[in-house]
């Protein structure tokens, strides 16, 4: 039975087209993957099945009766709120109708007999409703999927204006998955999200009943937990039945197909276009030129299939710095309150080092207390000689208006036109892509363009928080390539060990430091 039908849907932004005619199904208990570079219209395609967004053409139709939950990049959490209420909001609904409950114990005492009995009967009828939907055992399935994806060291009580990145990613996801709707829709909910809990999402979403649509770029946890791929390209969007490495093997035979096809009409218009060339001057052969013409007319001609920009990484090095990159001594991370015991390091020339642990213990807080940008809650960070550091953050400005064109020379002034047009391609974006602002670019659009700044910048040490949330996967194996072949110094925020654990030097778990209970 199908949950979701759309048929034929087009959609695009001014020039730009980003679905063409796409048609999809979701079956009840399919784990769909929905994969795709960066921009290709991934989170534009959830918008529009939920409603957030109204196609060109095309139709979206929902079976009744379905409860859709739904987390975009974009979800904002309210502040003064703790973490405890986000997650009962979950359960509003059945809160409601116990609180229409003792309403109605309530005027029970001032009602006659008749009025008594009807109010008896409302008020069983709520109570069966609560207890088939378990809503007196709602503070245990709280605790419960709060502790799989570790909100339960945080504290419940938080206010959630207080939470880091990840945290708040763990906040709506426990919210969601509370929810328990029939369909889940999760647009890259590992970004953020540390690595022992992206494991606690893999097993469940391995043994959830029913369907849910997953955009992510981790080819690890897609291959886990999808059962179907729909891939978009070009505007086209297609199914493959299988996991994401079947869908790998099946979309380069589809290719290759695609290429022999167009290769083989070649051939043949080639050699019809010939002999009407040669024949239709000739009296005695005209009639057999135009019969080759008019069965030329009819072809349909194949476009020949269009290769995604790859982008191509490489960080300029700067001359060589001192020994030391920094030395922290007896330095204390934290804002209002300390999140590490003293540390004392020494960072040394040449270094590649990752930085793990779970959420909210001070991975960001180290990176922006090295580059300068807080001050150490106590103690102190000593940095080298002629040091040219490159500091990739986490995210970029979310309200920032000017294009990736304009954003590029604002930093680098003295480029020509034609040098930051070269420069953003090479980062595999479009000239669709550089003329967009900066706000409606995708998350991986985003990245590409502040890593093109990274690159135009000699650098000595490169001081990176996230890098790969959000990238399309063959951005991330060449970011992967260009740090390994960078001869400078490297500290890194990550969250997936299989991207750097075969070019680290170093792991430093800050898990180590942290004065809370991991």
């Amino acid at each position: 039975m199908s949950i979701l039908t759309v048929e034929n849907v087009t959609h695009g932004f001014g020039a730009r087209a980003i679905l063409e005619d796409a048609s999809f199904r979701l079956l009840k208990g399919e784990h769909v993957g929905l994969v795709g570079a960066n921009g290709e219209g991934k989170s534009s395609f959830l918008d529009i099945i939920t409603g957030k967004l109204m196609p060109d053409k095309g139709k979206v139709e929902w079976s009744n009766r379905v409860s859709v939950g739904y987390i975009d990049q974009q979800t904002i959490l309210t502040k003064g709120k703790s973490i405890r209420e986000i997650l009962r909001d979950a359960f509003k609904s059945m809160y409601e109708l116990e609180a229409e409950m003792f309403q109605i114990y309530d005027r029970m005492g001032e009602s006659s007999g008749d009025e008594v009995a009807r109010m008896m009967e409302d008020v069983g009828e709520i109570q069966s409703i609560l207890e088939s939907n378990g809503f007196y055992s709602i503070e245990a399935k709280i605790e419960g999927i709060a502790n799989g994806l570790g909100l339960a060291d945080i504290g419940l009580d938080r206010d959630v204006a207080e939470l880091s990145g990840g945290q708040r990613t763990k906040v709506l996801l426990t919210k969601l998955l509370l929810q328990n709707p029939t369909i889940l829709i999760l647009d890259e909910p590992t970004n953020n999200l540390d690595f022992e809990h992206i494991e606690w999402l893999k097993k469940y979403l391995k043994n959830y009943e029913n369907a849910f649509i997953l955009v992510s770029h981790d080819v690890h946890f897609l291959n886990e937990v999808v059962n179907v791929i729909y891939h978009v390209e070009n505007t086209i969007l297609t199914r493959y039945t299988g996991d994401y490495q079947q869908f790998l093997q099946m979309h380069e035979l589809k290719k290759l197909q695609e290429l022999k096809a167009y290769e083989k009409q070649q051939k043949e218009v080639e050699r019809l276009e010939d002999f009407i060339a040669r024949n239709k001057a000739r009296f005695s052969t005209t009639g057999r030129a135009k019969s080759r013409q008019k069965q030329l007319d009819k072809m349909e001609i194949l476009e020949r299939p269009r290769e995604k920009a790859k982008p191509t990484f490489r960080f300029t090095e700067a001359r060589t710095p001192g020994r030391t990159i920094f030395e922290a001594v007896d330095l204390i991370l934290g804002y209002n309150e300390p999140l590490t015991r003293p540390l004392n390091v020494v960072l040394e020339r040449n270094k590649k080092v990752a930085l793990r642990g779970v959420n909210g213990l001070g991975k960001s807080t180290l990176l922006k207390t090295l580059m300068g940008i807080i001050k150490p809650f106590s103690g102190s960070v000593m940095l080298g000689q002629y040091l040219q550091p490159g500091y990739f953050e986490q995210e970029g400005a979310q309200e920032n208006g000017h294009t990736a064109m304009e954003e590029i020379w604002r930093h680098f002034p003295g480029l020509s036109n034609y040098e930051v047009r070269q420069a953003l391609a090479k980062c595999g974006l479009t000239n669709e892509h550089i003329t967009s602002q900066m706000m409606v670019l995708s998350g991986g659009e985003s990245a590409k363009v502040r890593l093109c700044k990274l690159m135009l910048t000699d650098v000595n040490w490169l001081v990176l928080d996230e890098p790969t949330n959000h990238l399309d996967v063959d951005a991330k194996e060449e970011l992967k390539r260009a740090l390994k072949e960078f001869k400078g110094t490297i500290v890194l925020v990550s969250h997936e060990p299989e991207f750097y654990e075969d070019w680290v030097t170093d792991v430093w778990n800050i898990e180590d430091w942290t004065t809370k209970i991991v």
